[in-house]
Parts: C-alpha cells; sequence; structure tokens
C-alpha cells in the first residue's frame, strides 16, 4: 500500500461512491484528510467514521474555493493532495439540454474542478520544504467516448481531460514539483447507478456488460489508482490519464 503518513489531502464529492471510498483509502494509507461536500448530513457522517476533517461545500461556488484550502492548511498544516472528485450528471442530449442545466453541470464539473486546482496549485507551491503536491482529477469514460444522451456530462469531463494536461505542463515548465494527472473510471457501483436502477430494472446489468469483465467496478478499486497518484511512488508520472474501465475503452465497440 502507498505510504502517505505526513501528507494532507482535500477530497471532494465525499459523501458517496468514488469520492467516499477515496476518504476511506487515503487515511488507511495514513494521510489526514479534510472530505468535501454539497450533503453536508452524509460527507459528516462518511467523514466522522473514516476518521477525517469535513466541510460543507458547493464546488461551483469559486469564491468558497481559497476557504477550503486555507482550512486544510491552518488546520493539518500544508496540502498535498487534492482529489476533484465532486461531480454531476445532466441526463440531456443536445436537443433537451437548457442553458440553465448546461451551466449547472459545465459550472460543477470543469469550472468547479478548475477553481480547485487552481487554488490547491497556491498552496502547494508554498508547502514547507518547498512546493509539492499531487492533482488527481476524476473524468470518465465519456471523455473518450461520449454519450449521446448527455451533452454537458461528456463535454464537461472531456475538458477535465485536457485540462489537466494543460496544468501539468505549466507546473512542470514553472519548476514546481506538482504533479496533475487524470482518473478515468469506467461503470462503477454508485449511488447514482442504484438509484436509477429503481426506476430503469436491468440498467445496471446492461452498464456491467459495457466492460469485458462483465461486471462493475467497486469504488475502492478506483480509490487505489488515486491513491497511488497521490503517492510518492510515481514521482515522473504527470499529465497521464489512468483507466480503471475493465476495458472497457480497450475493445472495439462492435466485438
Amino acid at each position: 500500500m502507498p505510504d502517505l503518513s505526513g501528507k494532507v489531502a482535500i477530497v471532494t464529492g465525499c459523501a458517496s461512491g468514488i469520492g467516499a471510498a477515496t476518504v476511506r483509502r487515503l487515511v488507511a494509507d495514513a494521510a489526514r484528510v479534510l472530505g468535501t461536500d454539497i450533503d453536508e448530513a452524509g460527507g459528516r457522517a462518511l467523514c466522522e467514521d473514516a476518521g477525517a476533517s469535513f466541510a460543507a461545500q458547493d464546488i461551483s461556488d469559486r469564491s468558497l474555493w481559497d476557504a477550503i484550502v486555507v482550512q486544510a492548511v491552518n488546520d493539518l498544516g500544508r496540502l498535498d493532495i487534492l482529489v476533484n472528485n465532486a461531480g454531476m450528471i445532466s441526463g440531456a442530449s443536445i436537443g433537451e439540454v437548457d442553458d440553465d442545466l448546461w451551466d449547472r453541470v459545465i459550472a460543477v464539473n470543469l469550472t468547479g474542478t478548475m477553481a480547485g486546482c487552481r487554488a490547491a496549485i497556491r498552496a502547494m507551491r508554498d508547502n514547507p520544504g518547498g512546493s509539492k503536491g499531487s492533482i488527481i482529477n476524476i473524468a470518465s469514460t465519456t471523455a473518450i467516448a461520449p454519450l449521446p444522451t448527455d451533452v454537458g456530462y461528456s463535454a464537461s469531463k472531456a475538458g477535465v481531460r485536457i485540462m489537466s494536461k494543460s496544468i501539468a505542463t505549466y507546473c512542470a515548465q514553472q519548476g514546481l514539483d506538482i504533479r496533475c494527472n487524470t482518473v478515468i473510471p469506467g461503470a462503477t457501483e454508485t449511488g447514482i447507478l442504484n438509484k436509477a436502477e429503481e426506476t430503469a430494472p436491468g440498467l445496471k446489468a446492461a452498464v456491467a456488460a459495457t466492460s469485458p469483465m462483465n461486471r462493475l467496478a467497486d469504488p475502492a478499486e478506483t480509490a487505489a489508482a488515486i491513491a497511488f497518484l497521490a503517492s510518492d511512488d510515481c514521482p515522473y508520472m504527470t499529465g497521464a490519464e489512468m483507466l480503471v474501465d475493465g476495458a472497457m475503452m480497450a475493445l472495439h465497440p462492435g466485438f
């Protein structure tokens, strides 16, 4: 297991799914973690159970990001890891999406992620002992193969994928020891999917079948990849994409 002793992390969208699994994994790997979520009750309960701190946050509110980072630094001493996990789907195609829904999805998934990266880099640059940090942005297989049924989610996650490369190269060229990588999960067992199954029986099986492994990922499997990227075990890995998709993107769609 990666050794994250002495490291401080922020994990957004911590109340459930990949975010919850990531909080638990980073704490297990000896990091001190501040989890955030718009779901205050769920996020607080998860963090209390996992042994992490909690702050309520709507990541689309750019004015809150500096305060969240300051809280982490003031309470925990520094900032080494940012996991931009919080996000939302719209479920609307280009024929259905309205301006308000489009703006909200972009504000959460893309602009919120950018604002988090910007605030984190400022803190990581000034860490005791010199610049140091790892930013892990959570995208989606829709960043590679978009959904016709969700134009906003697909576009925003593609934006996260490319933005992460821009951030990685900026930090490298500035001489900052701050890495930025993207994790691209495939079909994963999450609360969103379980809720959708209630109104669309058979959906989980259909989604699982999109992977050659013919199963959904456990969020802990994605959290393991995040923990590796957060660690010092991959110091030359930046601007990269790590697929945790059960070979979904490796299979020709005709087979």
